[in-house]
């Protein structure tokens, strides 16, 4: 999927061969990138190139990621937050989304999730940028909030919509039931996690899956879309 309009990534990191690794996988995906190699150039950065997302180191010599995450926020600009760490710790995990961060992904990971990822801030948060998206046989419009298979109009449910949603521009990745709860019910959401598996069956029978070739079961590690 490449973007229909000019999209612009800041990237921040003190690690000079991310920096350089990360900047020509996002220009050849059609991305306008700018690259900052700590956290007071990335602030000033910001303000003139006004990035529509902004991934940010969280250990950055002089100013860290969530000073610089924290900072962007307060300015008042709409812009998607990805923070990278290198630590898998909750804390960390915590202290970013509390201060505004939209996403969170620990080190190492791989270009293709950082491209999921990135899609799917820019989906949620800048819906016009992108259209309609085109994944295998599914096109998606959230604009419209409709969901095409096959050039069938799916008739769905806000829930099943944001489910099946967050499963296709997920393809390929296997998603736990509580991820899924975070993702699609939200963090508050007090209820069971087997509210997952009756919308998953009731997806795949709207889909016709009957065999789950399309949505798998992962026994022990949740579901995965899995497109032609």
């Amino acid at each position: 999927m490449k973007p229909s309009k000019e999209i612009r990534i800041l990237l921040a990191d003190d690690e000079p061969h991310i920096l350089q690794f990360l900047e020509m996988g996002l220009v050849n995906e059609g991305y306008t990138v700018q690259t900052a190699p700590d956290g007071m150039s990335a602030y000033s950065l910001a303000l003139d190139f006004r990035p529509h997302v902004a991934v940010l180191d969280v250990m950055m010599p002089g100013m860290d990621g969530f000073h610089v995450c924290r900072m962007l926020k307060e300015a008042g600009n709409a812009i998607a937050v990805i923070m990278l760490t290198a630590k898998d710790e909750i804390d960390d995990r915590i202290k970013g989304l509390t201060l505004g961060a939209d996403d969170y992904m620990v080190k190492p990971f791989s270009f293709d999730e950082l491209l999921a990822r990135i899609g799917a801030r820019l989906r949620n948060q800048f819906p016009d940028l992108l259209g309609e998206v085109a994944l295998g046989p599914f096109k998606v419009d959230d604009r419209r909030g409709e969901i095409r298979y096959e050039d069938r109009l799916l008739e769905l449910s806000p829930t099943e919509y944001e489910l099946l949603k967050y499963l296709v521009l997920h393809h390929g990745m296997v998603q736990s039931k509580a991820v899924i709860l975070d993702k699609v019910w939200g963090y508050d959401f007090g209820g069971e996690e087997n509210i997952v598996e009756v919308y998953i069956r009731s997806l795949r029978d709207k889909l016709g899956d009957k065999e789950h070739q399309l949505i798998r079961t992962l026994r022990g590690a949740g579901y995965r879309v899995d497109l032609p």
